[in-house]
């Protein structure tokens, strides 16, 4: 997550599917606790946070998730996801070419009454980087949720004693809408704010930023379609890309 600024972007996404089983593991699957899923997208861009960690190049991203009910409404959640990353002028010049993240957790809901609750872990690593630069690190997070019927609000914090490179302590809290569009099913608006702080600016690269993302989804036949807009408030540099429409797939 190598703080490559990213100023402006548009994403346009079509991805996101689970697999079917064949009818053998499917039955067997059926005895199993729990279910499983899969998820694969093939993307112009990679974006964390406002930030960009491809280096304006594609990336091939997926991951597979496990969840099982533990007592009702509770349900425990286990995950990998992973991506190629280029933090360089170049491919590879710190060794880091891939990102392959760990999480799991507990969630909820607090009977009918709307609300919900996620917390749970999330490790980031970087198989290949140089062990010098300290790419690994880990962060708790917790969110709580309310549903209103026209809409569902997500308030979100996440929190690292040790950020990316040992950029020290980090702390981001986020704010996130959902809006379903009335009358067409699988079409939603979306949003967020947050902020990122960190600890060490000089050593992140930036100072504390804040950071914006909105869109429009769709789903259908599995897959999910967005366009998203992102932005964040950190001056322009040369470092920074310019204004750029994201495909995923």
């Amino acid at each position: 997550m190598k703080n490559k600024l990213a100023t402006i972007g548009v994403t346009l996404g079509i991805g996101m599917f689970a697999f079917a089983a064949a009818p053998s593991l499917a039955a067997e699957q059926s005895a199993t606790p729990g279910s499983f899923s899969a998820n694969v997208s093939l993307t112009s861009e990679y974006y964390f946070r406002g930030l960009s960690q491809t280096d304006d190049a594609p990336a091939i991203q997926g991951g597979f998730d496990y969840e099982v009910p533990l007592a009702k409404p509770v349900a425990l959640y286990l995950g990998v996801w992973g991506s190629n990353v280029d933090f360089n002028e170049g491919a590879g010049v710190d060794g880091a070419t891939i990102e392959i993240d760990y999480y799991g957790g507990l969630k909820g809901n607090v009977g009918d009454s709307g609300v919900s609750w996620d917390v749970g872990f999330i490790y980031y690593s970087y198989p290949g980087a140089d062990s010098s630069l300290d790419y690994d690190f880990w962060e708790a997070q917790a969110a709580l949720g309310y549903d209103f019927g026209i809409a569902s609000v997500t308030a979100s914090v996440n929190y690292s004693p040790e950020n990316f490179g040992e950029s020290g302590a980090a702390f981001y809290p986020k704010l996130a809408v959902d809006v379903p569009v009335p009358g067409v099913k699988g079409l939603a608006l979306s949003g967020h704010v947050a902020k990122q702080y960190i600890d060490k600016e000089g050593v992140f690269g930036s100072p504390d930023y804040l950071e914006w993302n909105f869109g429009v989804g769709y789903s259908v036949l599995g897959f999910d379609l967005a366009v998203n807009y992102t932005d964040t408030d950190i001056s322009p540099s040369a470092d920074a890309n310019d204004a750029m429409v994201l495909f995923t797939i």
